[in-house]
Parts: C-alpha cells; structure tokens; sequence
C-alpha cells in the first residue's frame, strides 16, 4: 500500500518523530533532546514549551529526511512519557508552570497533606485498580493547584486544562487556544490514578479524593481510532491523528504482544516491563500496575501489568554530565568490558526512590562494594548490572502475580544496542533475551496503531507478520554464579532500605 505514517515518540529525555512504510519500515527521522530541570532534590521538571517546539521541529525533519511530502502521509500518532503533567491557560495557551515529570517525587508529600478517608481510599483504589500512590499523576494535579497562584485564578476563569504531554501535544497541534481538542487516551488516563479503569471514565471518587476539579480533565477516548485532525497550519496539516498511547504501551503494540501473557521491556531512561494479561484487568499483589495497553475503537480495551523503574539508562547518563566517567553512552559498553567483572561494585540508583517492585520513596543512592582496587570501569560495569537486577525483580513480580512464567522476553530501546548488559540479563533471567530488529519501538508501535485507524493494515495478524528479531541472547551463566550475583545485588538493597530517611528531601 502506498503512503507512510508518523511515529511521534515524545520521551523523557528527547522527542522522536520516524516515518515508516507500509512493512514498518524505517525511511526517515528527526530527534532533538530537551533541557532536564532539577531545582530540588527528587524535583524533575520539563519545559512543555520547548517540548511542543521539538515536537515540530522533529516532524518537519523527519519528513525531510525521509525524502516524503505531507500528501503522501495517511495518519500520524503520539506516544508520549506517561505521568508527566502539565497544567496550561486555555486561553493563552500558556504553561501556568513547568511540567512535573513521572520521576518527581513531591506526589509523596501531597499524599501526607491529604486528609485521607479511608472508605473512599479504598473506593479509589477499587475502581483504579492501583493502589493511592504519588507517582500518578493526580498528586502533581494537586501540588499544582495549591502551590502554583495563577492555578485558581484560571480555574475561576474556567481557563484552565490539564494534561499529559500526548495531551497537551494534541491541543497545540489541533489549533491551540483556536479550538484545539483537549484529549487524552484510556492507556494514559490509566496512569493518573484518575479513570475507572473498566468503565473508561473519569472517576468522581478519585477526583473527590484528590480535590481535582473534573472540568479540568480531557475527554478520553479510545489509543486508536479517529481521534483529530492536525490543524491547517502545521507541518500536518490536515493529516489525521488517529492514535494516542503512553510510550511503554506503544512499544507493548510495536513487539505485537496482543495477547495474554506476552510480555515486553524497554530500556530506556528508565526500564518498563508490561505484562498483556488480556481483556480482564488484574489486580497485582506485588507491586506492579494495572494498565490499559491498547483500546481499539469498537473492541473490548487489553489490560497488563507494568512494572517501572526510574533510573537505567539515567544512571548512564549521570556518569557522563554528573561524574564524567565516560564522555559518551556508547563508551559504557567498551568501558565495562575491559574488566571480568564489577570487582564487587553494586549500585542501587534510587535517585528519587525506588519504584516498582519496592515502592520506596524514602530511600535514596546506595553504592556497596568500593575498594583501592575499584576502577571507573567497575563502576560503569554496575551501573549496567543494575539495569538487569532491577529487571530481574520486575519480572519476578510479574511471574508472581499471573503464575505464567516468561519462556522469552522481547525487549527494545536505546539500552538493548549494550550487548553485555543483555546477556547479563539473559543470565540473570536463566531464558532467552531476544531484540527486536526495530530498537525504538514506541514510534513504531504507535504507528501501526494509527494506520490500523485508517486501514493503511488491515488487522493485527497482519502487524504481527512485521515483527523481526534483531538479537537473541542465550543464558550462559551457572546457578552457583547467577546465586552470587543476586544475593550481592539483595545485600545492597537490604543497605539501601537500611539507609532510609523517613522525611526525604
């Protein structure tokens, strides 16, 4: 079939956008970072106005750079960082402020503010399906509206909208403060702690909970169906959007994990396992989310769980600006090679907590193991195999909870290019590790969820056929080392826990 599609991967540290043919495809693409805000310790902001302007910098460069005109592009999706929360003037089009992201940790200290009520605490958690936490977004909404003043005066004014950056990407992109559609999707609503996670709708118990005004709130519609059009004087103009999705659902669509018991994990900033459990939600007992992965327009929505972690690909990047150990992410995988192992070198990265499985917001960076012997090399080496303990735990929880062991698992990101850590990883895991041949996979999955819109393919078995693999990574490691390496990697947890401030920064 003639024509291509875009793939807008709007994520934490950079947005993408990638034009792919009808056999997903790669034929061009632009990318542009963004500026990190830390004012405080556990504080990460964004500039949601600099992220619209790469946004439309990046569309016009991957158009050019795929050698393709507007008229010959059939649909365009957005796949974005899920939880980062931005709050704007309707009218101006303005940010009241920047945009807390997913890994800020100031939700903590709403929670203790709140006057909790227990009956409708558990009423929340009921029909959400998680349980109260600050990581969502409906604790950023709060903090927003009490410490930001422009936020009542707005609200008064009924000037004022909230949304994610799929969210405030679409509004901007649909015309703004000239009639731009203020929408989400149901995989993102998911993760504000806000939506019936089975009846798809904002719940009036979680607003009432967290004291959000529900006129604020987009309307939700389905990940992928006819959801907008870009506005006439845009890049697009005139293309159709036809697919929202939180970035880890994307890559969930773009492994083809459709059905039930299908996993997949990107490594990326952070890393995010998602479980498909299918068309019934599940509740998980050990500390993963449940999450709506995709909801085609007329079909049933397919749930999973989720497990995040906040610091991998990060911690690399901490190396580079924050130590300058290394003066790329590329010299990560030479560096650590060149030593057998971390010298007995473990890291634990709760720059701002801890996420799933542990759930620990009051513990912070915990190094074990340094010597005079200890190298640059060994450090570099255990940050790398942090990334893989933490997966491992992911993954444990998940076999936990659906009692489905994974026989493989799919992985993608920028991270998976780093061979020893995915054979550190296949180790660990004692199953195949296995690489898609398409390492940004969230453009991709969005992208075959926006042409499934508009019949550029025409069902999921088609899709499914796209999937190559790129690498696959058998375990080579004994038990008597993989047992070493994992009680090394619980002893610097059990220090890290140790190590808690029950009022952190």
């Amino acid at each position: 079939m003639n024509g291509y599609v875009i793939g807008i991967d709007q994520g934490t540290t950079s947005t993408r956008a990638i034009v792919f043919d009808h056999s997903g495809v790669e034929k061009g693409r632009s990318q542009r970072e963004h500026r990190q805000y830390y004012p405080r310790p556990g504080w990460t902001e964004h500039d949601a106005v600099e992220i619209l302007a790469n946004t439309r910098k990046v569309i016009e460069g991957a158009l050019q750079s795929a050698g393709v005109g507007v008229g010959e592009v059939v649909a365009v999706g957005i796949a974005n960082q899920t939880e980062t929360t931005v709050l704007w003037d309707t009218a101006t089009g303005d940010p009241i402020a920047p945009a807390i992201t997913w890994q800020d940790t100031r939700g903590d200290a709403v929670l203790r503010t709140l006057a909790i009520d227990g009956e409708l605490a558990r009423r929340v958690e009921d029909e959400c399906f998680v349980e109260v936490n600050g990581y969502f977004s409906a604790t950023k909404i709060r903090w927003m509206l009490d410490n930001v003043p422009a936020a009542r005066e707005l609200l008064a004014q009924h000037r004022l909208a909230f949304g994610s950056m799929e969210s405030w990407l679409t509004w901007n992109l649909t015309g703004g403060a000239r009639g731009g559609v203020h929408v989400t999707d149901a995989s993102n609503a998911s993760r504000t702690l806000l939506m019936h996670l089975t009846k798809q709708t904002w719940s009036d118990s979680a607003l009432e909970f967290f004291g959000i005004p529900a006129e604020i709130m987009p309307t939700i519609m389905p990940t992928s169906g006819q959801i907008a059009v870009i506005h006439e004087s845009e890049t697009l103009g005139g293309v159709p959007l036809t697919a929202l999705m939180g970035d880890q659902q994307a890559a969930t669509f773009g492994q083809t994990a459709f059905e039930a018991g299908e996993a997949k994990c990107t490594y990326g900033t952070g890393n995010f396992l998602i479980y498909n459990t299918g068309k019934t939600p599940q509740r998980s007992r050990n500390g993963l989310i449940t999450t709506v992965i995709y909801h085609r327009d007329g079909e049933d929505a397919v749930y999973g769980l989720e497990g995040s972690i906040a610091v991998t690909g990060s911690l690399i990047q901490w190396l580079r600006d924050g130590l300058g150990v290394i003066g790329s992410a590329a010299e990560s995988e030479s560096l650590a090679l060149s030593v057998p192992d971390s010298g007995g070198v473990c890291i634990v990265p709760a720059f701002s907590g801890l996420y799933a499985p542990y759930w620990r917001g009051d513990v912070r960076g915990t190094v074990i193991g340094l010597t005079h012997h200890s190298t640059a090399a060994h450090l570099v080496r255990a940050s790398l195999e942090s990334c893989a303990f933490q997966t491992y735990d992911l993954i444990g929880a998940a076999n936990a909870d659906t009692s489905i062991p994974l026989d493989a698992l799919r992985v993608d990101g920028g991270m998976t290019r780093n061979e020893i850590l995915m054979q550190f990883q296949a180790d660990l895991l004692g199953v195949p590790v296995s690489r898609s041949a398409t390492i940004e996979m969230a453009a991709l999955g969005v992208s075959y969820a926006a042409g499934l819109a508009v019949g550029f393919w025409r069902d999921l078995v088609e899709v499914r056929a796209l999937w190559t693999e790129g690498g696959r990574f058998e375990p080579s490691m004994s038990e008597t080392n993989r047992s070493r390496e994992l009680a090394r990697w619980n002893r610097a947890l059990a220090a890290t826990f140790a190590g808690a401030d029950p009022d952190p920064v």
